[in-house]
């Protein structure tokens, strides 16, 4: 890994933005391809992978890494398994590349018509998730748009070992690598000069944590999808299947709390607290989560911090949680929405009546009713992977599939028409 001048992070905007035009040319057979011989390469490349892996990760241990930064970065063959299947998935998709949205003629006999087409060149900006090259890349290839990667220094090796198996295929076959592009340079100075290359990048997505994206999103001239900050909860109303309640928190919070889907806050109605919360802190402290809790919180467990006003905003990534006890659906709303970030939201409740009131008043780019939030995923939702979960609402929300970073344009046919 060595630091570049700005200079040669232009270059490899440029030479990402002049593939960008070949790839126009490929079609949907020719991309699937691709595809699979790019997933193909990942597992043919696995051992490799996972000794670069091993490097970053002994390396982030002597610099005092987090625990939950580490969880984050490890790779094992489960997983690179587990990235391969998910672009052989994208593989199987609709290419939305060409797709007529709408068409019309006009009363002048001019024929209009709105098709799909690429963005042109997508930069990402991530941290120790080696994981993401992989989605990223591959849902620009499929979707006909070069990528520019910016990986942390924590996950270079691992990137880097990444970014060569996709790019095998593509050499194999004599199509342009240069849409693939992994930027070597690592530094924040390096993502300030990065972030203004209006003319060969369309759009920026910084994935990360909270100052990551707030400074990408002060820094950048290209338009920037802002992402992925998670304080998600989870209300548990007095009209809950509780053994169903129960199970849904310990899931949210426990199942991968590094990551920004996972629960953060516990909101209980006061009508079952004293039923549900003592099994259910038992059953999370036994898990190894810390907990910081309100006083009646307190009352109903042990070994419960207080919990301040940061907690009820923060974003823990780590096995930890905020508890709150509300009198109402309504006081749990106004919580959720003054300490939520837009993210993912869940209602445990029998009650649709309840459930229609949280889905309508709740502003989050997801909100789940009786299921985890460990669902708002790419994969999950059945988009093979995600680019990113955009917790904006220009020009996309929530997991960001293949539509989501394509663009249009529109088609006008005429017969010699002239305007009067």
């Amino acid at each position: 890994m060595t630091t570049k001048t700005p200079q040669t992070i232009r270059e490899q905007c440029k030479k990402a933005y002049d593939a960008s035009k070949l790839l126009i040319s490929l079609n949907t057979q020719e991309k699937n391809e691709l595809l699979l011989k790019m997933a193909q390469s990942l597992v043919d490349s696995c051992s490799i992978i996972l000794q670069e892996n091993e490097n970053d990760l002994v390396e982030g241990k002597k610099k005092g890494t987090s625990d939950y930064l580490l969880d984050r970065l490890k790779l094992d063959a489960t997983r690179v398994a587990g990235i391969a299947d998910s672009i052989r998935t994208i593989s199987t998709l609709d290419d939305p590349i060409g797709e007529v949205m709408s068409e019309w003629t006009r009363p002048n006999g001019l024929n209009i018509s709105k098709i799909r087409v690429p963005l042109g060149v997508i930069g990402i900006i991530y941290e120790a998730r080696p994981n993401v090259t992989a989605d990223a890349t591959s849902l620009a290839f499929k979707t006909g748009n070069s990528i520019v990667l910016r990986g942390s220094s924590s996950a270079y090796r691992s990137n880097k070992a990444i970014v060569e198996a996709l790019k095998a295929p593509l050499i194999e076959s004599g199509f342009n690598s240069d849409c693939i592009q992994l930027l070597e340079d690592t530094t924040r100075e390096g993502v300030k000069y990065f972030v203004k290359m209006n003319d060969y990048i369309s759009l920026i997505i910084p994935r990360g944590g909270a100052s990551l994206i707030q400074s990408v999103l002060k820094e950048a001239s290209v338009p920037t999808v802002e992402t992925g900050v998670g304080n998600c909860h989870v209300y548990v109303d007095k009209d809950a299947n509780l053994e169903k309640a129960k199970a849904i928190v310990f899931n949210s919070k426990t199942h991968r709390p590094s990551v920004c889907n996972s629960c953060e806050s516990l909101v209980i109605h006061k009508e079952i607290a004293d039923v549900f919360l003592p099994d259910t802190i038992e059953e999370l402290q036994k898990a190894g989560v810390e907990i910081h809790g309100c006083k009646i919180t307190q009352s109903l467990g042990k070994n419960i911090l207080e919990a301040s006003d940061e907690d009820w905003g923060q974003e823990y990534l780590d096995l930890t949680i905020s508890i709150k006890v509300v009198a109402s659906p309504e006081e749990a709303i106004e919580h959720i929405s003054k300490y939520g970030t837009y993210h993912s939201e869940a209602i445990v409740t029998e009650n649709t009546q309840t459930s229609d009131i949280f889905i309508k008043q709740i502003d989050a780019s997801a909100v789940l009713v009786n299921a985890s939030t460990r669902f708002t995923d790419g994969g999950e939702f059945g988009f093979g992977a995600e680019i990113g979960i955009s917790t904006q609402k220009l020009h996309a929300r929530g997991p960001m599939g293949l539509p989501e970073i394509t663009s249009y344009k529109y088609i006008v046919k005429g017969t010699g028409q002239i305007r009067s």
